[in-house]
């Protein structure tokens, strides 16, 4: 096993965001928000490196404990202005999936722009998460078989969005859209609500979502996605319609 006591170059390791669902008219009072994974845990990547499971304990209770997180960037900050965050990430922890983020754009012209993007139909015009790091302690391999490296703890500097991943696995799998009264209301009448209806509707809808159960994180297939919006959607109106009834 082999430690970096002093800590090398910042290295990036990349990730697939995948499908991108726009929770079913989710409410996030007015913020941009999303979730999903920054890195999964036992997939080789393009440098055939592999992260398990307890790489960023230490990094998460650091963060926790000073309030002095990884930060959220564009492109790892390559040049000029992308040095500057675009917003914050305000949740993260490991599963027995990877290491699960949440994160809130800043209301910048950067920050609006990357949640644009990230909203796309059909499908986002960003499509990956990179993650910003230095290598703590790892094993190199032993066997043909086996990835070059097996990374145990790692030092989190940052997580950026990027265009062009090179890991297929770690997903953005929700994100949150503003609370906007006339997206709505337009998006219920096409569902097939009527206009006095859909204005009620909207009068109910966020105290009807803050009683939503858990949020579904589970990464989905983009185009079986995309297939069942129409359907979700027209639930979501029948389900306030009923409300409304009510």
């Amino acid at each position: 096993m082999t430690t970096d006591k002093a800590l090398g170059a910042v290295e990036h390791r990349s990730f697939d965001l995948g499908e991108v669902k726009v929770a079913e008219l989710a409410v996030s009072d007015g913020e941009m928000t999303f979730s999903g994974y920054g890195a999964v845990f036992g997939n080789a990547d393009s440098q055939d490196d592999v992260i398990i499971k307890g790489a960023f304990t230490a990094t998460i209770l650091e963060a926790k404990k000073t309030g002095v997180w990884p930060a959220m960037l564009s492109q790892h900050g390559g040049y000029g202005t992308q040095l500057t965050p675009i917003g914050v990430w305000t949740e993260m922890r490991e599963d027995n999936v990877g290491l699960y983020v949440e994160g809130k754009f800043a209301n910048t012209e950067r920050g609006r722009e990357a949640y644009e993007l990230l909203k796309m139909k059909p499908r986002p015009a960003i499509s990956g998460l990179s993650i910003g790091y230095r290598a703590k302690e790892w094993t190199m391999r032993s066997t043909p078989i086996e990835p070059r490296r097996t990374l145990k703890a790692v030092d989190l500097v940052e997580v950026s969005l990027v265009t062009f991943p090179s890991n297929g696995k770690a997903r953005v799998t929700n994100v949150k859209s503003e609370f906007n009264p006339r997206e709505i209301e337009d998006a219920l009448r096409e569902a097939g609500l009527s206009r006095a209806d859909s204005v009620k509707a909207v009068s109910v809808f966020k105290n009807a979502l803050r009683d939503e159960a858990e949020q579904d994180t589970t990464p989905r297939d983009e185009d079986e996605t995309a297939k069942k919006s129409e359907a979700e959607l027209s639930r979501l109106a029948a389900r306030i319609k009923a409300l409304i009834a009510g």
